[in-house]
């Protein structure tokens, strides 16, 4: 399955933000919350929304890989994915609203087209 790459770089990609989240806090010196420190508010965000939406786009796109959707429609909106969560971490980290734009439309552009071919593949 095609799918099964991009969900191991994404996993790898989250481990990466886990990590970043408790460099700055040991950095800072803050165990609990966000101690209102902007690095750690970034690095606790760019963590909770990956989480908040890799989960249902990763599944999406297993199921439409299992549907039977092309494996190079399959790659694309795996890499689509991939780099939209990359941008989206960039706009935290340099706080570029271009990076999180980019990030949030590759994201969202990700779970929509992949629903659409599911929902298209089981009325067809």
């Amino acid at each position: 399955m095609i799918i099964s790459i991009y969900a191991a770089l994404l996993a790898l990609f989250y481990v990466y933000l886990s990590l970043n989240v408790i460099t700055v806090r040991r950095a800072a010196q803050i165990s609990l919350g966000d101690g209102e420190n902007p690095q750690l508010q970034r690095a606790i965000r760019a963590h909770g929304n990956f989480i908040e939406y890799v989960p249902l786009a990763v599944i999406l796109l297993f199921l439409a890989e299992y549907q039977g959707l092309a494996s190079h429609y399959c790659h694309a909106l795996g890499a689509l994915l991939f780099i939209g969560r990359v941008f989206h971490n960039l706009s935290m980290v340099e706080e570029n609203i271009k990076y999180r734009q980019i990030g949030t439309i590759a994201t969202f552009l990700t779970i929509i087209i992949s629903a659409f071919i599911i929902l298209l593949s089981r009325f067809s």
